[in-house]
């Protein structure tokens, strides 16, 4: 069984944990309400999607 033969310092630990940091999610403009969303889904503001009402949203949540 493969057993490190020295402690790795923090330095080491840290340099190789540098690339595991969380990326911005992706999102752009709805065309109908021009609030922002994640591509290729539904608004959930006005509940369209390639230019077609989906889903019915109620006005109450705004």
């Amino acid at each position: 069984m493969a057993v490190p033969k020295y402690r790795t310092s923090r330095s080491k630990g840290r340099m190789r944990r540098a690339h595991y940091g969380a990326s911005v999610m992706a999102s752009m403009e709805c065309p109908h309400c021009h609030e922002l969303k994640l591509p290729h889904r539904v608004c959930p503001h006005c509940g369209y999607y390639n230019g077609m009402e989906i889903v019915a949203v109620s006005k109450e949540e705004e």
